[in-house]
């Protein structure tokens, strides 16, 4: 199937840096949601609520409550949710749910080796052909979905992108912190 080819993609990027982009071919679907006015966050958690093993998570601010409640259920379920935050965003924003991500059992990592971890990324279900990749400038925040002007792509059926995607998250938890609750 998909699994040794994303195996080996994942063991490439993990192991070097490149100094060319990665050009992959890609097949699938795209939904998009353009904000304000598209719901971007009932996309999201439309999309959450069919993750079957594994969620991982690359977020640099992250205030939204149906979101955050919407990787906790998967948890409760038996998905594996892993979350990476900034930590500047993380400390410092007053209405920031990372911790409570925490303490409701999610594993959480802060990622405080880069300026701003600017990610705004959702891998559901790497490795398998029905791997889901959430992405664009969309902050999983409420000033994302009603203030700002934002943009959000659901990308299924994409396996090789995804799965980039995961390794590239893996990349960034090696030298991030676990929050301890």
């Amino acid at each position: 199937m998909h699994f040794l080819p994303a195996l080996l993609l994942a063991a490439m990027l993990a192991a070097t840096a490149r100094a060319e982009p990665l050009t992959l071919s890609a097949r699938g679907t795209v939904e998009l949601a353009f904000t304000p006015g598209d719901d971007a966050a009932a996309l999201i958690v439309d999309n959450l609520r069919r993750a079957k093993r594994q969620i991982l998570v690359q977020t640099y601010s992250f205030t939204h409550k149906n979101i955050a409640e919407a990787l906790t259920e998967a948890q409760k379920r038996g998905v594996e949710v892993l979350v990476i935050a900034d930590r500047h965003q993380s400390e410092t924003g007053q209405t920031s749910l990372v911790g409570w991500l925490a303490e409701q059992g999610v594993s959480v990592w802060i990622d405080a080796d880069h300026a701003a971890a600017h990610n705004k990324v959702m891998v559901l279900d790497a490795g398998t052909p029905q791997a889901c990749l959430i992405t664009g400038s969309f902050n999983f925040t409420h000033a994302a979905q009603y203030r700002n002007a934002e943009n959000l792509l659901v990308i299924k059926g994409a396996t090789a992108l995804a799965d980039a995607y995961a390794a590239n998250w893996r990349r960034h938890r090696i030298h991030s912190l676990k929050i301890s609750r």
